[in-house]
């Protein structure tokens, strides 16, 4: 087949995975399939489109479909938004954390497929290391720019927000970076022999 043509078909690929995962993340944000209702926590799994993306079509489009993901979040907390919504209308906090788990998933991956040739193991691995970017992204950044007004938002003191916000990544951090992975292993694997036919 010729280059050109391959090229034309790789690029109109990735076009169409960044707007179906790009869909389906927002798709699960209008939706209550976007969070797993547990009687202890809830779990976010807006972000596992982002994921399942980088892993399959690399860090570009993972990182596409972050933005996506970011600026639909960015929209959201402008057109509704509640106590803590100006922390999502900054793009910095909204997009970078986001696009950053395009990124961190793909590298990841591919630096623990390198070095264990276990596909399973380095989806888990990855998926789990793209949550924790946006998650551990996102609240360090609330900590760095809103200390003040988070703290005013959820009428604590300043010097509670640190282990208000550690309590969150290792309560529902950690228990999303689980469940990202559980979901994308099959669903990737899946889709990988698919992608063969």
């Amino acid at each position: 087949m010729d280059n050109t043509l391959k090229n034309y078909r790789s690029k109109t690929r990735k076009l169409v995975i960044i707007g179906m995962l790009g869909g389906i993340s927002i798709f699960l944000e209008l939706t209550p399939l976007g969070i797993i209702h547990l009687p202890v926590m809830n779990l976010t799994i807006m972000h596992i489109p982002v994921i399942i993306g980088a892993i399959l079509e690399g860090p570009l489009v993972g990182g596409s479909i972050g933005l996506i993901f970011g600026l639909f979040s960015m929209y959201q907390n402008i057109t509704a938004p509640n106590l803590t919504s100006f922390i999502f209308m900054n793009p910095m906090i909204a997009l970078l954390p986001r696009i950053l788990i395009g990124i961190v998933t793909y590298y990841v991956y591919a630096f623990i497929k390198n070095k264990f040739k276990n596909k399973s193991i380095s989806i888990g691995v990855a998926s789990i290391a793209g949550t924790l970017t946006n998650t551990i992204g996102v609240l360090g950044l609330t900590y760095i720019l809103y200390l003040d007004r988070y703290a005013a938002a959820k009428q604590i003191s300043t010097d509670m927000v640190a282990g208000a916000l550690l309590t969150v990544v290792g309560t529902n951090g950690i228990a999303e970076a689980i469940a990202s992975a559980v979901i994308a292993i099959p669903v990737i694997t899946a889709l990988s022999k698919i992608r063969k036919f």
